[in-house]
C-alpha cells in the first residue's frame, strides 16, 4: 500500500514534524480516515494548526529542535517488547529531562497510548522537517526501532528519509544528552508557494516591535530577506510562517531559523 492507501484504512493517527499545509493529499487523506473510520488523530508540532483543531483528538505541542527527545518519548510510550539492549536504552533515558526541554510532558504521551489501545491500524506520520534535523543519524535509528518494536505503520513523506530509515541496521543509539533550545523570534519554512507575506503572531509582532502591513527584513546569518509583515490572529506564540516556492530557497537546512526581525526604514 502507497502512503495515501494506509491512511485511509488506518484507525490511530499520530503525526510528527509536519504542518501539513505543503502537503494537501496527505491532509485530505487524514481528514478522510477521520471521517470514514472515526480515527483518533494525536497532531505533534511546534505550532498549533487552525484548520486541525476541528479534527485532532489531541494536541501535543513540542519545542523547536527537540524532535530527537520527542522520539525518545515516543520509544518510551511505545515500546512494549524489544531486545534487552533496547530495553536497557530506554530505562537510562532522563524522561524528565527530556520532558523538560522538549517541553511535552510524559502525561501527554501517557494519554496518547491509552488513546491507541483499541486501534486496529496505527499510522505515524513522519514529516519533511525531520530530514534536516543535526541529530538526523540518532533520530533515523529511533524511529526504526520504533517502526521494529511497535505496530506502528510509518508514514514517512520524505523518500529519502524513507528509505533510510528502512535500511538502518546499526542501533547503537546516542544517549540524549543535550537537547538543543532554539529562543527569540523563530520562523517556519512552509514550501509550496511564495509569499511576500511573513506570517506572524501578535505576540511575535511585539516582540519584534513592528507592526501588521511593516516592511521588515528577516536577518539570518548572512541572508537579508525584505518581506511585509502579516498579523495572522490563528497563529500564537514566536514561530512565523514564511511560505517559499522549493526547499532550495533561503533558508536553507533545518526549516526552523533563530531570526532577528528590522523594520525597513523608508
Amino acid at each position: 500500500m502507497n502512503n495515501t492507501e494506509m491512511i485511509l484504512k488506518s484507525d490511530f493517527i499520530l503525526s510528527f514534524g509536519t504542518f501539513f499545509e505543503d502537503n494537501q493529499e496527505i491532509k485530505k487523506s487524514v481528514l478522510t480516515s477521520i471521517e470514514n473510520n472515526r480515527s483518533k488523530f494525536v497532531y505533534m508540532f511546534p505550532i498549533d494548526n487552525v484548520s486541525l483543531k476541528p479534527f485532532y483528538t489531541q494536541f501535543i505541542k513540542y519545542e523547536v529542535g527537540s524532535e530527537e527527545g520527542i522520539c525518545a518519548l515516543l520509544l518510551d510510550t511505545f515500546v512494549k517488547n524489544c531486545d534487552e539492549k533496547t530495553k536497557e536504552y530506554i530505562n537510562n533515558l532522563d524522561l524528565g529531562y527530556i520532558s523538560a526541554e522538549s517541553s511535552a510532558g510524559e502525561e501527554e504521551f501517557a494519554e496518547a497510548f491509552e488513546t491507541s489501545n483499541d486501534a486496529k491500524s496505527k499510522i505515524l506520520i513522519i514529516g519533511n522537517d525531520i530530514k534536516n534535523h543535526q541529530r538526523v543519524e540518532n533520530i533515523i535509528k529511533l524511529l526504526a526501532l520504533i517502526k521494529k518494536y511497535t505496530d506502528f505503520n510509518l508514514v514517512v513523506l520524505d523518500d529519502e528519509l524513507s528509505k533510510r530509515i528502512d535500511s538502518c541496521s546499526d542501533f547503537n543509539l546516542d544517549e540524549i544528552e543535550e537537547l538543543k533550545s532554539f529562543n527569540g523570534t523563530l520562523v517556519y519554512k512552509l514550501i509550496g508557494e511564495n509569499s511576500d507575506e511573513l506570517l506572524a503572531s501578535k505576540t511575535f509582532s511585539n516582540i519584534s516591535k513592528v507592526l501588521d502591513g511593516d516592511k521588515i527584513y528577516i536577518n539570518f546569518k548572512d541572508e537579508k530577506i525584505m518581506k511585509i509583515l502579516k498579523v495572522d490572529d490563528s497563529l500564537t506564540g514566536t514561530i512565523a510562517i514564511l511560505k517559499v516556492e522549493n526547499s532550495n530557497d533561503i533558508l536553507n537546512g533545518y526549516r526552523y531559523k533563530q531570526v532577528k526581525i528590522e523594520k525597513v526604514e523608508i
